[in-house]
């Protein structure tokens, strides 16, 4: 068996690098020779009206790229991506990602869809509507962002028009606030299963992402949790995902879902190896494929 590991080289940090070190060493212990590909290391073209690519043959891809369109065409030639073209387009775009756990009935916080603006409408009917129906304190986000970019609280009018005026015409949303500031539940799901999950905290910003001086603690999910967590995945088609968790009152709500989440935080916090466990899913998957 042979795989590949696709990677953006312009966003290659800690976690990446620890993604693809990782997986890396757990395929080789299962006999599996993989080799890393960053997404400028291959070409795919169209060539007399064929989509065609210059990647040697595998077995599968571990795809840690957000290239829609190059996941796409590489499903078409024939490679088996772990996550799916699917996967990666729904989750990296939030108004998608919700329109999807809605079909599946996952709670998520009351959300307003921004209408698509262009140069010189400033939306200001639709703040309106924002601030009637949802109050404050709320949350905007861009639809397309992550590690926390594009994300605001707004608890008042003027933080609102501020929200608004950095985020200018990029797709966005606007979310009633839910749960408490800086807490949330990162779950991570593998095969359909919630396998480890840890509790982020930040007290310097209502952000938890460990990125942004979040700590993580290890965390025993409540059934409502695991519940909304693997339905979540489910509605994505995710092979692997992280799944974040907004809670209050015992309540929970799905606040995203990263088709890319990184593994290093928390395998140290809950001392669950999760590089291993998605390279052995991966190989049960394929073995059991042919």
């Amino acid at each position: 068996m042979k795989g590949l590991i696709i990677y953006n080289p312009s966003f290659v940090g800690e976690g990446v690098s620890n993604q693809i070190t990782s997986l890396k060493a757990e395929f080789k212990n299962l006999g599996v020779d993989v080799e890393a590909v960053p997404q400028d290391g291959f070409t795919l073209a169209f060539f007399d009206g064929k989509a065609v690519c210059s990647l040697e043959k595998s077995d599968f891809i571990v795809y840690l790229s957000k290239d829609v369109v190059a996941a796409k065409l590489l499903e078409k030639l024939g490679y088996k991506l772990f996550n799916s073209a699917f996967t990666i387009e729904v989750c990296d775009d939030k108004a998608l990602t919700y329109t999807a756990l809605e079909k599946s009935g996952v709670p998520f916080p009351d959300t307003l869809f921004a209408p698509r603006l262009y140069c010189g409408q400033d939306g200001e009917k639709y703040r309106v509507e924002a601030e009637r129906a949802l109050g404050y304190p709320m949350v905007i986000k861009r639809t397309v962002g992550s590690l926390g970019s594009g994300v605001y609280l707004a608890e008042t009018r003027e933080d609102l028009k501020r929200a608004l005026a950095e985020i200018g015409s990029a797709p966005h949303i606007y979310q009633k606030f839910f749960g408490e500031k800086g807490k949330d539940v990162r779950v991570i799901v593998i095969g359909g299963k919630a396998v480890a999950a840890m509790e982020r905290v930040n007290d310097k910003d209502f952000r938890s992402n460990i990125e942004l001086g979040g700590k993580g603690y290890n965390r025993e999910l409540t059934p409502k949790e695991r519940e909304a967590a693997e339905k979540s995945a489910a509605a994505v088609g995710a092979d692997y995902c992280g799944v974040d968790i907004l809670t209050e009152n015992g309540n929970a709500a799905v606040c995203e879902v990263n088709s890319n989440a990184f593994f290093k935080g928390i395998s140290a916090v809950t001392g669950k190896n999760i590089a291993k466990i998605y390279a052995e899913f991966i190989f049960d998957a394929v073995k059991g494929s042919k």
